[in-house]
């Protein structure tokens, strides 16, 4: 059975509709998926395997969610670092990064230098609405995270990544491989394209919605918040 999977068009259309009907703020959705992706990073990296996380932040949604996983991360006990040279003037942002100032979390305007000394990347540059080409200052970036010795956790999409085709036949991406993917709310279809470690995030979709959207919401655990499954989308 193959696993179930929402386009790009459709995962717009579900967010517009969990905003509408179903009720939900931008803020508790992106506090929902940050929530997720904080503990994927503690179930695929304890604190044992080292506390310096590098978190790669974009400048719309997907980099709200690096936000909020970066906050949770540090109340975990983690030593998080953001790099985030695209900030929008919009005031959810600016809340999100005063919260992780105030808990003191440097952020860092050299990528791959920082890269040098952390034990975990988080890469929440772009999400399922990215297309085009990749500007400045992130092929860089992309590169450097391409390249890494340490594991990398893709945030919903790996930056560079088309939602539906998976990594860019040539050029910047083309060869960027996350060790781990978080899907958020369902998978995408880039996911046929990947081989790491692959997590669903999205414990607040009514059975209404799933039914809607034509995918199936995992059986999550205890007060998990994510499940992780195999290729197929069965639980693991």
């Amino acid at each position: 059975m193959a696993i179930k999977t929402l386009s790009a068009k459709a995962a717009a259309a579900l967010d517009r509709e969990l905003m509408s009907t179903g009720a939900f703020s931008i803020d508790q959705l992106m506090e929902l998926a940050g929530l997720s992706v904080s503990q994927v990073v503690h179930r695929v990296h304890p604190l044992s395997k080292g506390p310096r996380v590098l978190v790669a932040v974009g400048p719309g949604n997907n980099g709200g969610d690096g936000l909020v996983a970066a906050r949770h991360l540090r109340h975990y006990g983690y030593e998080p670092g953001i790099y985030y040279p695209k900030r929008p003037k919009n005031e959810l942002y600016q809340r999100l990064t005063k919260q992780l100032e105030d808990l003191e979390v440097p952020f860092v305007d050299d990528f791959p230098a920082a890269l040098q000394s952390a034990d975990h990347v988080v890469d929440a540059i772009f999400g399922f609405s990215f297309s085009g080409e990749v500007r400045e200052p992130f092929p860089a970036v992309i590169n450097a995270m391409a390249e890494a010795k340490v594991p990398v956790t893709s945030v919903d999409v790996p930056s560079s990544w088309d939602v539906d085709e998976g990594p860019p036949k040539s050029g910047v991406g083309s060869n960027f491989h996350p060790d781990v993917l978080v899907s958020l709310t369902a998978p995408k279809p880039l996911v046929k394209h990947f081989k790491g470690r692959h997590f669903i995030g999205g414990r607040f979709v009514a059975p209404a919605i799933a039914k809607k959207y034509d995918f199936e919401v995992p059986p999550y655990q205890g007060i998990d918040q994510i499940v992780e499954v195999d290729r197929d989308g069965h639980k693991l």
